[in-house]
C-alpha cells in the first residue's frame, strides 16, 4: 500500500537521483551558516557547542515552580522555559471573578514584580536563559523579568531569553488574546523597538507553529501559516517606522516535533529556506542574521497518549532526534507523564537526560546536517517547500495573515486536517500504539501530582497586602500615562515598565488597556 506523509504528500517506497533532477544544489544547499541556510544556521551547528536544553514548567505559585526550576538546572538544564496559568495568560490578577478555579492549574500565577521576584529567587538573570509562553501580555511578563533581572545586579543587556508575543496564532488556535488585532499588532511593534534600545540580546518574539501543531495542522499548514503570521509582524514593524535589519535578527520561531522523523527534519530545514527568500527577496533584508530562521522545538504533546504512558518515552526519545537531526536551536522535551498530570519530578528530570544521552552518546553532534544529500530527505524537503509556498500565497492572496484570519481560512484548513487524523485513527487506518493496536489489559494504577485548592487564596491575599501597602498617588499617575500614551502613538512599554515598577499588578494594567483599545470578539477584526 502507498503511503502519504502527514502533509498528504505522497512518499515513495525508493528515492533515487531521478526525484532530483531539478535539485541544483549550489542553490538549494550551500553550506551549514550560509544563505539560503537549507542545512542550519551556524556554520559548525553542534560540533562547538550543543542546542539550548530547555525544560517548560511553570505551576500553582512562583515559589513551588522556583523549587521545580532550581531542580532542572541541577540536572543540568541550560535555558527554563515558564508556563503561566490561564488568568495570567489573559491579563487577569488571580482575584478576579473569572480566574476562579484556573489560579495556577495550568501554569504559574504571576499578579505583580513581587511573584516574579519569588519566580526566579536564587536564580541568576544574567546568566540564564529564559524563555516565556505569553502572548497577548508578553510585554507585561518582559517588564517584569526586565525589573527582577536590575534588582539582581543585572545589565539589561545582560538578560537572554524569549517572549512568545505571538497573538495572531492566538485567534487561529488557543484563544488566549486579548485585544483586537490591530492594536495587539502596534503592542508587538512596539515591543520589537523597545528591545532593539533596552534589551539588545532579547528574542523579542517567537513566531509559533506549535500550537497549530498540536491543534491538528500538518507540517505543511504548520510552516505556511506560521510564516504568514511572520510575514505580518515584518510588515507591523516596518510600518511603525522600524528598519528590517534593526529588529529582524531577533525574530525566532516556535515548531513542534512529531514522530513522523524524516518528514520532520525536511519540514524544519525547508523552513529556513523559505524564510530566508522571504527575507532576501520580499523584505530586502541585507544583514544575513535577518534572513536565519532560528527555532525552539518542543516535542508532541498531543502525540503523547494516556494508555501505557511509558511508550511516550520511545515517542519522545524520536522526536528530539528529529529535531536535532532538523537543526534546532534549543529544545523542550516532553514528560512521559504529561497526557495524566501535571509532570512528576522523576519523569522532568528524566525528559532532561534524553536530550543529554543524545548530546553526548551518539555521534550526532560531531557534523552538522548529516542527512544533507539523502535523496529521500531532499525529494521532501523540496516538496513541503513548494507545498508550504503555496499555502503562503493563498493567505497572501486573502489579504494576509490578519484578513485570512478574519475569514477564518486557517482554522477551517486546520480542522479539516484535525478531522481527517481523528477519522483515521477511529478507522484503524493511523496507528497509535497502546490506544488502537497493541492495547494492553489492565493499567498500572498512576499517582498523579495534584494542586493545592488553597493557591487562589494564597494569590488573593498576596495581592490585597500590596493594595493595601503600596502608593496609591503615583501609581495613579502611572496609570494614566499608560492610558494617555495607548490612544496615542508612541511606545506603550515605557509608561507601561513605570506603572509596574509602581506596583501596579498584571491585571490593572491589562485593564488599563482594555479601556483604551476594547477586547477582541471572535469575527471581528
Amino acid at each position: 500500500m502507498e503511503r502519504t506523509s502527514e502533509s498528504g504528500l505522497p512518499v515513495d517506497p525508493v528515492y533515487d537521483a531521478s526525484k532530483l533532477t531539478d535539485f541544483r544544489p549550489e542553490e538549494k544547499l550551500g553550506r551549514p551558516g550560509e544563505y539560503p541556510f537549507t542545512r542550519g544556521v551556524y556554520p559548525r551547528m553542534y560540533v562547538d557547542r550543543p542546542w539550548t536544553m530547555r525544560q517548560y514548567a511553570g505551576f500553582a505559585t512562583a515559589q513551588e515552580s522556583n523549587q521545580r526550576y532550581h531542580e532542572l538546572i541541577e540536572a543540568g538544564t541550560t535555558g527554563l522555559s515558564v508556563a503561566f496559568d490561564l488568568p495570567t495568560q489573559m491579563g487577569y490578577d488571580s482575584d478576579a471573578r473569572v480566574a476562579h478555579g484556573e489560579v495556577g492549574r495550568v501554569g504559574v500565577a504571576i499578579d505583580a514584580v513581587g511573584d516574579m521576584r519569588t519566580l526566579f529567587d536564587g536564580i541568576p538573570l544574567d546568566t540564564v536563559s529564559t524563555s516565556m509562553t505569553i502572548n497577548a501580555p508578553a510585554a507585561v511578563l518582559l517588564l517584569m523579568y526586565q525589573t527582577v533581572g536590575e534588582e539582581q545586579g543585572a545589565r539589561p543587556g545582560q538578560l537572554t531569553g524569549t517572549i512568545q508575543n505571538d497573538v495572531l496564532k492566538e485567534y487561529i488556535a488557543r484563544g488566549t488574546y486579548i485585544y483586537p488585532p490591530r492594536p495587539s499588532l502596534r503592542l508587538v511593534a512596539d515591543t520589537f523597538a523597545y528591545c532593539r534600545s533596552e534589551l539588545p540580546r532579547w528574542n523579542t518574539i517567537s513566531i509559533s507553529g506549535y500550537h497549530m501543531a498540536e491543534a491538528g495542522a500538518t507540517p505543511v499548514q504548520e510552516i505556511a501559516f506560521t510564516l504568514a503570521n511572520a510575514k505580518e509582524y515584518v510588515r507591523a514593524a516596518l510600518s511603525s517606522g522600524l528598519a528590517i535589519d534593526e529588529f529582524a535578527p531577533r525574530l525566532s520561531f516556535f515548531f513542534v516535533a512529531r514522530t513522523t522523523l524524516l518528514e520532520e527534519v525536511a519540514k524544519f530545514r525547508a523552513a529556513r529556506r523559505l524564510w530566508a527568500r522571504i527575507m532576501k527577496e520580499e523584505f530586502k533584508a541585507e544583514d544575513p542574521r535577518s534572513q536565519m530562521l532560528r527555532f525552539h522545538t518542543q516535542t508532541a504533546g498531543v502525540q503523547l497518549t494516556a494508555q501505557q504512558p511509558e511508550v511516550n518515552l520511545i515517542r519522545v526519545s524520536l522526536q528530539a532526534l528529529a529535531a536535532v537531526l532538523g537543526g534546532t536551536q534549543s529544545l523542550h522535551t516532553n514528560s512521559y507523564d504529561e497526557a495524566l498530570a501535571l509532570p512528576s519530578t522523576k519523569a522532568a528530570r528524566l525528559a532532561v537526560r534524553t536530550q543529554q544521552v543524545i548530546a553526548n552518546e551518539t555521534d550526532l553532534t560531531a557534523t552538522a546536517d548529516p542527512f544533507a544529500g539523502s535523496y529521500a530527505i531532499e525529494s521532501m524537503t523540496d516538496e513541503i517547500e513548494a507545498a508550504a509556498e503555496s499555502l503562503i500565497d493563498r493567505v497572501e492572496d486573502m489579504g494576509g495573515a490578519a484578513a485570512a484570519i478574519e475569514r477564518g481560512f486557517q482554522k477551517a484548513e486546520i480542522e479539516a486536517a484535525a478531522y481527517q487524523v481523528a477519522r483515521e485513527i477511529d478507522d484503524g487506518e493511523r496507528v497509535v500504539v497502546g490506544v488502537n493496536k497493541f492495547v494492553a489489559d489492565g493499567e498500572e494504577p498512576y499517582q498523579p501530582l495534584r494542586m493545592d485548592p488553597s493557591i487562589e487564596a494564597a494569590q488573593a491575599a498576596r495581592l490585597a497586602r500590596l493594595r493595601q501597602e503600596r502608593a496609591r498617588e503615583p501609581l495613579a499617575r502611572a496609570i494614566s500615562a499608560l492610558k494617555q500614551t495607548a490612544e496615542g502613538s508612541g511606545n506603550v512599554l515605557y509608561p507601561l515598565r513605570d506603572a509596574l515598577r509602581a506596583d501596579a499588578t498584571l491585571g490593572e494594567v491589562c485593564d488599563a488597556l482594555r479601556d483604551v483599545w476594547g477586547e477582541y470578539q471572535p469575527g471581528e477584526i
